[in-house]
C-alpha cells in the first residue's frame, strides 16, 4: 500500500521559480507606481479623507487601483503567482498575462502621449528601461514564459502516463 504524503510535502511550494518571478515582478510594478507623484496626490485627495466611511473608502481605493493600471496589474500578477503556487498553471498564466498586459497597455498609452507631445517616444522610453515598472514588466513576461514551458512539460508527462496506463490495461485483457 502506498504511503500517504506527509503534511510538509503536501504544503511544499510548487513552481518556486515562477512564484519568485511573480513576487519580484509585482514588487517592481508597485515600486514604479508608488514613485509616481500623481498617485500620491490622488490618494491624499480621494482616499485619506474617507477613512471614517468604510464603504466610500473601499470604493475609492478600488477606483484608484483601476485608474492606475500598473498597480492593478501588480495585484493580478501576485494573484497569478498564488495560483502557480497551488499548481493551477492555466489560471495563474491567465492572471499574470492579464496583469502584465494591463500594465503594458498603460505604458503604451504613456508612450503614445510622449510621442504626441515631444515627437519622439525616446523621451519616455529612456527612463522606462531603468524604472522599476519596466523591470517589473520584464519579470512578469519571464514568469509567464516559464510557466508556459512547465505547462507543456506537465502535459507531456501526463500524456506519457496515460499511454503507460492504457498499455498496462490493454496487456492485462
Amino acid at each position: 500500500m502506498a504511503r500517504t504524503a506527509s503534511r510538509w510535502k503536501r504544503r511544499r511550494l510548487k513552481h518556486r521559480d515562477a512564484v519568485v518571478l511573480c513576487v519580484l515582478s509585482a514588487s517592481f510594478l508597485f515600486a514604479g507606481e508608488l514613485a509616481n507623484p500623481v498617485l500620491q496626490a490622488i490618494v491624499a485627495e480621494y482616499v485619506v479623507p474617507y477613512v471614517d466611511r468604510p464603504a466610500v473608502l473601499v470604493l475609492n481605493t478600488i477606483l484608484v487601483g483601476i485608474a492606475f493600471t500598473t498597480a492593478f496589474g501588480a495585484v493580478l500578477v501576485l494573484l497569478g503567482g498564488w495560483y502557480f503556487m497551488q499548481g493551477r498553471i492555466a489560471r495563474g498564466r491567465f492572471l499574470v498575462g492579464l496583469g502584465v498586459g494591463l500594465t503594458s497597455l498603460s505604458l503604451a498609452s504613456r508612450i503614445a502621449y510622449a510621442t504626441l507631445v515631444s515627437g519622439s517616444p525616446l523621451a519616455f522610453l529612456g527612463p522606462l528601461t531603468t524604472s522599476p515598472a519596466g523591470i517589473g514588466i520584464l519579470l512578469g513576461v519571464a514568469a509567464h514564459t516559464v510557466m508556459g514551458q512547465y505547462a507543456l512539460l506537465l502535459k507531456k508527462h501526463g500524456r506519457a502516463a496515460w499511454r503507460r496506463w492504457r498499455r498496462a490495461r490493454h496487456s492485462r485483457s
